[in-house]
């Protein structure tokens, strides 16, 4: 199944502890179909001080999860929506919002 959600994209959250935040995409990991969502599922790491990580300590940092929990907010009606693709005219495949019908992707 191919993934509709991209880096840099705007999602909002709709299960789970963080339901109805929203926050950009950072990382992607489309094999296992997760992704890290800005300032969104906050986990602890207890870590050691080392070369990288000057100061040991507890450090909360972002993890990553389902994409199947996230929706894409379009950036035209600000509302949560599902994506559908469409062509261009030189065929070339875009996302468009199935609310009001407008492409997500820059041409």
């Amino acid at each position: 199944m191919k993934v509709k959600i991209k880096k840099n994209d705007i999602v909002t959250v709709i299960k789970g502890k963080d339901k109805g935040k929203s926050g950009k995409v950072l990382k992607m990991f489309a094999d296992d179909r997760r992704i890290v969502v800005e300032k969104i599922n906050f986990v602890k790491r207890h870590t050691k001080p080392s070369q990288k990580v000057q100061q040991g300590g507890i450090i909360e940092k972002e993890a990553a999860i389902r994409i199947d929990n996230v929706m894409l907010i379009c950036n035209k009606c600000g509302k949560p929506t599902r994506v559908k693709v469409g062509m261009i005219a030189d065929n070339k495949k875009v996302r468009i919002c199935k609310k009001c019908n407008e492409m997500l992707d820059e041409k």
